[in-house]
């Protein structure tokens, strides 16, 4: 196993907090196998690249020779996580949970080494507990500190109703944590409460506290948003290969820096390099090749990365996309939708709506690099859109 320092680096990376660093350092320093926790509600039947910023992680860990166990929270799914929600989120059905679970084991493998991840689910225990079992583990916070919670705490001063059984989440998330003696749990940064109760129930129950460490949420394409299905800004990690390779191409410049430290397994020195040819005179966009060409890889294969880059080189390229548009950011108002002459309008793309739908009739007009021919066409709330007027008219358009 490696010494304390050559296995920080790995473990700092892209990390948000790690609470204690100090007891992580202590625990490495026992040269054994740390049981490294990360829990996942099977709430939907797809991943995206967001949830696979956590499962890197865990594959950082395997390769540093850790036990990783993958916890499918099939007992916690169906209490609900408040987490970030402004109101009560309707429980999942047990047969929804189990669907998407199977899902869920499907999908991480093509992260995480099935040989090497321990795969549990918290119904084998939380599942045996009585009523009496789980009224103690009540006991053992308080509406105070439930309260201290940023979403409960808001919640609570507008008036928004919390039901009771959404205090048991934080609780049964803590008991996972005594019920494996995990040495470490990761998690999303909105997670750190949860996190820290299981600290908290460890110490009560005389065990060694885990370490808490927290990743970033990943911004969705639209560089502003968290990814997530709903604003539609999201890769899905079982997309197709040319989905996915244009989708990632269409992030800014900036944010490709971000992607790359949080969903990359390049070693650093090596994306260090990538930024230099950058500050060098390189174009950011063929870098962007390569950061679309590992992720298609990971998910599909390199036959498929090498075929997706030169579809989208076909598709984008040949019709002399710029590398550099406007960059332009819509609101999509009460409707929740906007029309593709509003937004071709709003963009400076025309000079008026009938303009725009005067250039739709006569098939000067792309959406992502597909005509358009629908002048009732409207977009949802996501992006970024590449929208194009004739040979030379460009706008990156993201809905809000």
């Amino acid at each position: 196993m490696k010494t304390v320092a050559e296995q920080l680096p790995e473990i700092e990376r892209g990390a948000e907090e790690i609470l204690v660093l100090d007891e992580l350092k202590d625990k490495l320093k026992e040269g054994r196998p740390l049981r490294i926790k990360a829990g996942f509600d099977p709430t939907a039947p797809d991943l995206h690249l967001g949830h696979t910023v956590l499962i890197n992680k865990l594959r950082t860990f395997q390769e540093l020779g850790h036990e990783v166990i993958f916890l499918i929270g099939d007992f916690t799914g169906m209490i609900g996580d408040p987490t970030g929600k402004n109101a009560t989120r309707p429980p999942l059905s047990a047969d929804d949970v189990a669907a998407n679970a199977e899902t869920y084991k499907e999908q991480v493998f093509r992260i995480l080494d099935p040989k090497l991840t321990r795969v549990v689910f918290n119904s084998e225990w939380m599942g045996k507990m009585d009523a009496a079992e789980l009224i103690k583990l009540a006991a053992r916070s308080t509406v105070a500190r439930m309260l201290e919670r940023d979403d409960f705490s808001k919640r609570y001063k507008a008036n928004q109703s919390i039901a009771i059984h959404e205090f048991l989440y934080p609780l049964v998330q803590g008991w996972d944590s005594v019920a494996l003696e995990a040495d470490v749990e990761l998690g999303g940064t909105d997670q750190k409460f949860n996190l820290l109760m299981g600290r908290q129930l460890q110490q009560a129950t005389g065990q060694a506290p885990q370490v808490v460490l927290t990743m970033p949420l990943l911004e969705g394409l639209d560089g502003v948003n968290k990814m997530s299905k709903s604003m539609d800004n999201y890769v899905g990690i079982t997309d197709s290969p040319d989905e996915m390779f244009g989708k990632l191409m269409s992030i800014s410049d900036e944010l490709m820096w971000r992607y790359f430290e949080l969903l990359s397994f390049r070693p650093l020195g090596e994306i260090s390099a990538l930024q230099q040819r950058v500050e060098d005179g390189e174009n950011p966009r063929d870098i962007k090749f390569e950061l679309a060409a590992e992720i298609v890889a990971r998910f599909h294969d390199d036959a498929a990365a090498v075929a997706a880059r030169e579809s989208f080189i076909s598709r984008f390229r040949k019709n002399e996309v710029p590398d550099d548009m406007p960059e332009v950011m819509l609101d999509c108002g009460d409707a929740g939708m906007l029309g593709i002459g509003h937004i071709l309008h709003q963009a400076g793309l025309v000079a008026s709506t009938s303009e725009a739908f005067r250039m739709i009739r006569q098939g000067a007009v792309r959406l992502d690099g597909d005509r358009v021919e629908d002048r009732g066409l409207e977009l949802p709330p996501g992006g970024p859109h590449i929208c194009q007027v004739g040979k030379r008219r460009f706008a990156r358009v993201t809905l809000k």
